[in-house]
């Protein structure tokens, strides 16, 4: 009997583990999914979409987000960030780094300033895992698009006729090294084009090089016009991220035509 006692204690502790991780896993779930339900609330100009999936069936949730921040004279941030590991803790502080960026993006500093901002109050809280962050400043009266990286992949834009071509920009280290180095990049967003930002959970596949990964987005053509919310869903499909090994988030833009006087 004594064996068998011990197994059934055995069997009961490995089952209270199993779901005490389940709840983690569900509260880091809710959790994500309730800070990407709305990015944030743009100028009226400027069309938005975003989406985010978990990676697998068991939903393992990471440091993923997307964010829109209103910003004087119509102009609006588009900030797509991935905090390094997944679970809980992951989701926490990509909630903390989202709460430090809407404080610091308030101030209306240029994009590379507000990273260079971020980078030293995280590098003074050792807690705070590192995060790639892309932020990008969207001027609808001007027709352009600032942008500043910390160690994020390149976004893409979509021109009108459905071609993709990503956007060569300085990348500087993650946030939360304290290096800084973050340099300012602007170029023009013409009638129609729609800009996607996204995690690397997009297009980065097992065994494969980025630059290839980056190389078959690039490659995609998508149908003339196709506004923030078609983007999404024929880039999510045609990459095949419901499959991704791991979370996907993506958020794309464009300046809202205006209707003729």
């Amino acid at each position: 009997m004594a064996p068998a006692r011990h197994a059934a204690r055995l069997a009961a502790r490995h089952l209270g583990h199993a779901r005490r991780l389940a709840a983690a896993e569900d509260a880091a779930l809710h959790l994500q999914r309730a800070l990407v339900a709305e990015p944030g609330r743009p100028h009226p100009d400027l069309e938005i979409a975003g989406g985010y999936l978990p990676a697998g069936p068991r939903a393992l949730v990471g440091g993923d987000w997307f964010e829109t921040v209103r910003l004087p004279f119509g102009r609006s941030l588009l900030v797509v960030g991935d905090v390094m590991g997944h679970g809980l803790d992951a989701a926490v502080d990509m909630n903390a780094y989202r709460t430090a960026l809407r404080e610091v993006a308030a101030t209306d500093l240029p994009p590379h300033r507000v990273l260079r901002h971020l980078d030293s109050v995280v590098a003074e809280d050792g807690a705070r895992r590192p995060a790639t962050v892309l932020l990008v400043r969207v001027d609808p009266a001007r027709g352009t698009a600032t942008f500043a990286s910390a160690g994020h992949l390149t976004p893409v834009v979509f021109g009108a006729d459905g071609s993709a071509e990503l956007v060569d920009l300085p990348v500087g280290p993650p946030l939360g090294t304290g290096v800084g180095g973050y340099e300012p990049t602007t170029r023009p967003l013409r009638p129609g084009d729609t800009l996607l930002l996204f995690t690397d959970g997009l297009v980065e596949r097992r065994g494969e090089d980025t630059d290839d990964s980056l190389a078959r987005l690039a490659a995609l053509r998508l149908p003339q016009d196709s506004g923030p919310d078609r983007v999404v869903d024929e880039v999510l499909r045609r990459l095949g991220a419901h499959g991704a090994e791991d979370v996907v988030a993506v958020l794309a833009a464009r300046i809202r035509a205006r209707a003729h006087q």
